[in-house]
Formats: C-alpha cells, structure tokens, sequence
C-alpha cells in the first residue's frame, strides 16, 4: 500500500516533530530572546511565541466579541467573569483522556473494547465526557500522522469495534469525543519526489479528499504545497492542510459529520491548533456538532520565565489561549497550560503563592475565562510513556485535588485511574463524586483565603473548601463543624471539608 513506502520517510519526519513537540516541554523551558525576522517554521521556532499584544481577558459575552477588541488594550482592564451571565451548557463536564500514548499496544487491537468494558468504572467518575484516541489510520501508530481519513481501521481497533463503543458510552450518558488531526495530513504518491499527493480509497458519501498539492500551505518548507500561505505554525512531519482553500473546508465537514452520523461521536478534540487560523474552529464546529457541546483545542503556550524560574505571572500565555478562544467565537475550549505549569510548579517546590494572581483569582486560564478552561495535570504528551513534560508523581493526588474542586473543567487522565493503582483511583473517584454531589461547575465562585509557600485554602461556591501544602496549622482557616463544615478525604499535601448545610 502506497501509505506502506510512505511510512519510512515519514517516520524520519515523525522524529523531528517529537522532537519539537512531545519532548520539547516548551512551557517549562526558559524563553530565549524573540526574534523578529524568524520564520514561523516549527523546526527553527520550536513552541516559542512571541505574544504580539498583552491585551486583557475576555470582557464580551459567552460566545462572541468585536473584531480586533483585544489589539490595542492593555491589562488594566479588570476579568470580567462576573459580567458573563450565561453559564456554559457543559458546565459541569468532568473529561476523561480515554487513552495514553501507549494504548495501542495495550489493547490487543482492539483498545476500544478495552474501553467500553471500563464503562461502569466510568460512570463511578462521574465522567460526562471521554476523549478519544485519532480514529484514523496513520503512518504513526498513535494516530497523529492520518493518511486516508475514512480508513477508521486503526491500531486500536476497527471501524465497527469504535461505533460499538461510542454507543456504549452514549447509552451510559458519556459523549465520546474524536482527537481530530486536521492540520497536517500524510500523503500517498510522491510528485517530483516528494510525497505531497493524497488518494481516496475508501467509498464515502460528501466530498473527495483525493487531493494534489494544492490542499498543502504554499510555503510549508518540506512539501512542495500549492495553496494559500500558511494561517498558522508549520508543522513538520506531515504536509500542512490549507484551512484558507473552501473546498479542502468543506471536505472536512464532510469527514466530521460522517464520524458524527456513522460513528456516533459528539464533540471534538482539536489537535496542534496553533497550526491553522482558529476562526476556522468555529466553522468546523457550527457545521457539525454546534457550539453547546464541548469542543476542546489544544493550542500549547510559552509560559514567562525569570531566568532558570517559572515566573509567577503568567499572564502572556493565558492572554494567548483567551485571544484564540476569542477569535474562534468561543465555539472550542482550550487546555488550560499555564494552570499545569503553575500548579506542578507549586507542589514541586512548595510554592503554593502561586496559585494567586495580582487580583487574586486562580493564576492559569481558569482565573479570567473558566467557562473555556479545561484544566488538567497530564495527558499523552505530558506524561504517559514519554515523560516529557510529567506532573510530579508524588504530588498527583494534591493536582487532582485541585482541580476537581476549582472551577473549570476538570481533566482526569487514563493512566491515572486504571495503570496507578487502587490508592489514587479511589481518590480521583471521590473528589470527581465530591464535584458532582456539591453541584460545582466550571463558573462557581472561588475565594482564595491563603496563598502562601506552604499552604492554599480555597473556598468554592461556598459548598467546599480545600488546603493544600504541607502545613498542617490552618489556623483561623480551619474548617468548623459548628458552621456546618466536614472533612470528607485527605492525601499527601492536601484535605477537602464539604459544607453540609
């Protein structure tokens, strides 16, 4: 097969992506000085970006705000949380990552069933959504470098192993969500050398995706593309799909709302979305799930450093994701960086003044636009096998122990729950069946009533507050049972009260 010759050469450039993308760590990496005149080709820029405007949060309404508001202002201005009076349709959404990196070895080919047979476990989560594995073929077993997209006959099963399991999780309650690789996409003939041509072989009703070089960014450095100049980052393992072509657009929908309608999936992932214009998102999500579902990108920021330290302040990499998040009409959520960088930052090194901003409010995304910040400790990336850029494993039980108390919505990890063992599985399964019982959402209201190196104390919605840090004395901050307080669980590094009345 033509994607069997492709593999070689494309493995080569798979290399060069790990390189930059899975082990860089780019947010725990200290900023080199910016360079104007540099390409934005990923090999010579790595992850850094230059964040062109410090403009403040969000200050429009849930889903839309006027053009270029953000390109001129600065951050005076103060989070206008309060003054969004709609909550988000999928406020209270608890997010599983349904796979690791490794997965596809672990299921016997067929992960998906390892999956649906996890079901009930899911359900005892309290899990509403769990985000799965690029259902198509690639040339990377993982799934991140797709060739023919309607081939749904993957390393972690087939077509009809993932139509089973996402009946089983609707049936459940849980929506399934596609990991949606569009930026780039594997091709299957070589033209003058260089394998920039894409076939169509298997039978699907809307548009062709047998494509020529013009579905590929005229200036991707290694592909020989014909199209419109690149709306993003390069990415170089695999040619760079033009998003500004309204063909190649459509096709995409196609595609979507067949993994919708044939497969049964609800929602989706977006992959390296730094790699195309993010005004696309919204077109991609209007014209297939619509905006009241959760859609999540994975857009990685530059943290700030004060040379070899995490600054306190990351306030350019979250104006980052809020600008994203703004100019897809607020059709996706986004991952939640600077949230991790701080946060594993903190139990590290016994910094928990970080958590606290200048205003004080949560630090990362979640403290200026929560409704969109989808927080989590690891992914597939981050940790998994490939330990790039992991969360201190002693301190896993003190992350989830924020997150699933904090507004935002809140990201368990796979390995986490079914690979760590019974100890942190119990933990993960109280505090997301705390989350649910209280009724907390990604908007409740956070008082942070300490921040300091060894002890956080946050109240949320008034139904729960958590300590975290090795201090013992809470002092004044003690919660008390003649208020109504009870102390539900504790760990390494943290404890949780539930108000009860």
């Amino acid at each position: 097969m033509a994607l069997g010759m492709h593999a070689q050469q494309q493995q080569h450039r798979l290399q060069a992506r790990t390189a930059n993308r899975r082990t860089a760590a780019a947010p725990l990496r200290p900023a080199q000085p910016a360079n104007a005149a540099a390409s934005r080709s990923r090999a010579q820029r790595g992850l850094r970006l230059r964040v062109m405007a410090q403009a403040p949060p969000f200050t429009g309404g849930t889903d839309t705000k006027p053009d270029g508001a953000v390109a001129t202002a600065t951050h005076s201005a103060a989070p206008a949380a309060a003054a969004r009076s709609t909550r988000s349709p999928y406020g209270k959404a608890i997010l599983l990552q349904g796979f690791a990196w490794d997965s596809w070895q672990k299921g016997g080919g067929n992960w998906y069933g390892r999956v649906q047979a996890a079901i009930p476990e899911l359900a005892a989560l309290q899990v509403s959504h769990v985000w799965l594995p690029p259902p198509s073929r690639s040339v990377s077993k993982e799934g991140y470098l797709p060739g023919q997209l309607y081939d749904l006959d993957s390393e972690y099963g087939t077509k009809e192993q993932l139509t089973q399991l996402c009946a089983a999780l609707k049936a459940a309650g849980i929506s399934p969500m596609a990991d949606i690789v569009i930026n780039h996409r594997c091709a299957d003939e070589q033209v003058d050398g260089v394998y920039n041509n894409f076939l169509d072989e298997i039978d699907h009703a809307g548009k062709s995706i047998d494509w020529g070089r013009w579905a590929i960014t005229a200036d991707d450095p290694h592909f020989n593309g014909e199209g419109n100049p690149d709306t993003g980052d390069d990415f170089g393992a695999a040619p760079d799909l033009d998003h500004a072509n309204p063909e190649l657009r459509a096709a995409l929908v196609d595609w979507l709302k067949h993994l919708k309608t044939e497969v049964g999936f609800t929602g989706w992932r977006f992959d390296y979305a730094r790699g195309y214009a993010a005004r696309f998102i919204a077109e991609y999500v209007d014209k297939t799930v619509g905006k009241d579902v959760l859609n999540v990108g994975e857009y990685w920021t530059e943290a700030q450093w004060q040379g070899e330290h995490l600054d306190f302040n990351q306030d350019g990499a979250r104006q980052v994701l809020c600008n994203w998040l703004d100019q897809s009409n607020g059709r996706s959520a986004a991952f939640d960086f600077p949230t991790k960088s701080l946060l594993q930052e903190a139990c590290r090194h016994t910094q928990y003044n970080r958590l606290r901003d200048e205003r004080g409010k949560a630090p990362g995304l979640v403290g200026w636009w929560p409704a969109k910040a989808v927080t989590f400790i690891e992914n597939h990336d981050t940790g998994s096998t490939q330990q790039h850029w992991p969360f201190p494993s002693e301190y896993v039980g003190t992350g989830y122990a924020y997150l699933l108390t904090h507004p935002g919505i809140p990201t368990i990890f796979w390995d986490h729950v079914f690979e760590w063992g019974e100890p942190l599985r119990q933990e993960i399964t109280a505090l997301a069946q705390l989350r649910q019982r209280v009724g907390l959402h990604s908007e409740s209201k956070l008082e942070i009533l300490a921040a300091e190196p060894d002890m956080y104390v946050a109240r949320v919605a008034e139904k729960v507050t958590v300590k975290l840090g090795p201090r013992c004395d809470m002092g004044d901050l003690l919660p008390k049972e003649d208020d109504g307080w009870k102390f539900v669980m504790s760990g390494k590094d943290w404890a949780v009260w539930e108000k009860t009345n």
